[in-house]
């Protein structure tokens, strides 16, 4: 069999599937991920009609099948294409054991894949690019993957956020798709928010489950739910992964925005040389079998004992830097004043082409002593500008993930004053 005729086949497998899913009364979940098919594919149980179309493929011996799945991993470089890699983890458990083993992380490949490389540090060299689409009637900021927007609207939608107001502060509330942002959802990716002035933000990043004993500090109060009345795929707390904060402009000098970020769970020794960031390990793929889908907070043995939930806001990072390392903290480029122009400027390689305040270049803010090269001092991790009447550009780079990254970029949509 050629290598051309088990791409096709894996491809009409995929749309059997869904049809086979409609027939059987499954239309209302179908119709729920028909209209995210643009977003990376949350970690949800597929149709156990999967389970027919699986002896025909997980019986394949283990050697043909890892150079089978290599070589579609391999071929299916961009989306929509690398749809297909996604639906070979969720074949069976064999299929999903290989996958996990040869897709690579951003920082390896330069490629996104599945819903851990959001979080994940981008690559070294060359960033990854994408840009920000704002609806302003709906207060929504959707993140897609690609240089600009095209007429052929196939772009591959990595996050989406809402902005809500409140009466002190200002929530953008980041998930997988652009039509669900409970807190509560299985989509739910994490949260920013802002003071009152709108001046300082915090990066929240929700976890699916942790245990809230060893991140709740002890004079807080906890609250115990049994599992039968949450959901067991709610996120369990937020921790605090990083923190933005504007300079006030008093004397209302002319110039852009000036903000300094510090990221916790990201240690100032990861762009020494040989050093590298915390990177997220892979969550389970999801596969179809002839077992129930197994929930992280639910036992061996069926039984749903009472977990403690914490819904916090001051929540300590599950990954903190905190103690033995310095984090690692961005500050913007300086730009140069341009005489004919009578304005600020930056070089943003062609990425930007509408002047706005919003606009800025992120590099790490580091000391002398921290012994880091020049070049990488001067290296851009995080650029953000304006393009179109609601488009931006954003691309970003290790150490930063693309979670991060929008989180940062969402900061600068909101009203600042003081700072302008």
């Amino acid at each position: 069999m050629s290598f051309r005729s088990i791409v096709r086949e894996l491809r009409e497998m995929k749309d059997g599937i869904g049809s086979m899913s409609r027939r059987v009364g499954e239309g209302k979940h179908w119709r729920s991920r028909t209209r995210s098919q643009t977003a990376i594919v949350p970690d949800e149980p597929l149709s156990l009609t999967c389970v027919i179309h699986q002896s025909q493929w997980a019986n394949l011996p283990p050697e043909l099948l890892l150079d089978i799945l290599r070589r579609v991993e391999e071929s299916e470089t961009a989306w929509p294409a690398r749809a297909v890699v996604v639906f070979c983890a969720s074949v069976c458990r064999s299929w999903k054991g290989i996958i996990n083993e040869i897709v690579e992380t951003p920082e390896q490949c330069g490629r996104i894949t599945f819903p851990i490389s959001l979080k994940q540090p981008g690559p070294r060299e060359s960033p990854i690019q994408c840009f920000i689409r704002r609806d302003r009637a709906t207060s929504t900021y959707c993140l897609y993957l690609g240089l600009v927007p095209s007429e052929s609207e196939r772009h591959k939608m990595l996050l989406a956020a809402k902005k809500t107001r409140k009466a002190t502060n200002t929530d953008f509330v980041i998930s997988l798709v652009a039509d669900e942002f409970s807190r509560a959802s299985s989509k739910y990716v994490g949260i920013l928010r802002s003071n009152f002035l709108g001046t300082k933000f915090t990066i929240y990043d929700g976890q699916l489950s942790c245990n809230a004993s060893a991140v709740q500090p002890n004079n807080q109060s906890r609250r115990r739910f049994h599992a039968k009345r949450v959901s067991p795929r709610v996120p369990a707390c937020n921790y605090s992964v990083g923190s933005i904060s504007y300079e006030l402009n008093v004397l209302r000098t002319r110039g852009p925005r000036r903000l300094h970020c510090v990221m916790h769970s990201i240690p100032i020794a990861c762009i020494q040389e040989g050093g590298s960031a915390p990177t997220p390990t892979p969550k389970q793929f999801p596969y179809s079998s002839g077992e129930p889908f197994s929930s992280p907070l639910t036992s061996s043995k069926g039984k749903e004992p009472a977990t403690d939930f914490s819904f916090t806001s001051s929540a300590r990072p599950l990954l903190s830097v905190q103690g033995t390392e310095e984090p690692l903290v961005l500050k913007n480029k300086a730009p140069r004043w341009h005489e004919q122009l009578q304005c600020w400027c930056l070089n943003f390689k062609g990425r930007v082409t509408v002047a706005s305040v919003k606009n800025f270049q992120l590099v790490a803010a580091v000391d002398p002593s921290h012994n880091i090269p020049d070049a990488e001092q001067e290296r851009v991790i995080l650029q953000f500008g304006k393009i179109g009447k609601d488009i931006f550009t954003m691309d970003y780079r290790y150490p930063l993930s693309a979670f991060q990254a929008f989180a940062i970029c969402l900061s600068s949509f909101d009203t600042k004053p003081a700072c302008e």
